[in-house]
């Protein structure tokens, strides 16, 4: 995928939430084609209403940050969804985050911060925040334009290299895996992945 120019945005609904231990629940329409995926992320909580921010004010109104998996299905992504991403990503409990809120007066610089993935113990992303395509401050400003950002407002800021769409050959999740996101001076969220069982037809 070529390098955006602006950063590419998508909603996930409040039901895709989950917590820093739940399990990923996987329904059976994602159960029909290999493609689901990891990214983990560093998420930011925004504390205070933000319209049309300039960059420079932007991390003033982050209340504090967190570290999620942005769970994804490349399949329903990239060729189910009609152009949109978020029928891909916003499966229920698709987005794990936590394992708290660190508040922003704690973390004083995003973008200096190890993140990380292991899937079954097996280290598959090693990053630095500070190889964002576009920071945390970036981010909120371009969302803000012309869009109020409430408190309470989640904001997953993007993976690095190491997802394993981008591995030849691809490395899908299955049935039972577990993964780890871990952000530092954050902590880490670790899921297991669930199948739920497919109903039967009548």
């Amino acid at each position: 995928m070529p390098l955006p120019k602006y950063p590419v945005l998508f909603y996930k609904p409040v039901t895709a939430l989950g917590g820093p231990s739940d399990g990923i629940p996987v329904a059976a329409p994602a159960q029909e084609v290999e493609g689901l995926d990891y990214e983990c992320e560093l998420v930011a909580i925004i504390g205070k209403e933000a319209r049309d921010v300039p960059e420079s004010e932007a991390l003033s109104h982050v209340l504090g940050y967190a570290v999620g998996n942005d769970v994804s299905h490349r399949e329903w992504q990239l060729k189910r969804g009609g152009g949109q991403w978020a029928l891909g990503k916003g499966f229920d409990g698709w987005a794990p985050f936590g394992p708290g809120i660190v508040s922003s007066r704690l973390i004083k610089d995003p973008q200096s911060l190890k993140i990380s993935t292991k899937l079954n113990g097996k280290t598959v992303q090693d990053s630095s925040t500070r190889d964002m395509i576009f920071g945390v401050a970036a981010t909120i400003s371009f969302l803000s334009r012309g869009t109020t950002l409430l408190p309470g407002d989640i904001i997953f800021t993007g993976t690095p290299q190491g997802v394993g769409s981008g591995r030849s050959p691809p490395l899908w999740l299955k049935d039972g895996d577990i993964i780890e996101v871990k952000l530092e001076n954050i902590g880490s969220c670790t899921n297991k992945v669930e199948y739920t069982a497919k109903k039967p037809r009548l």
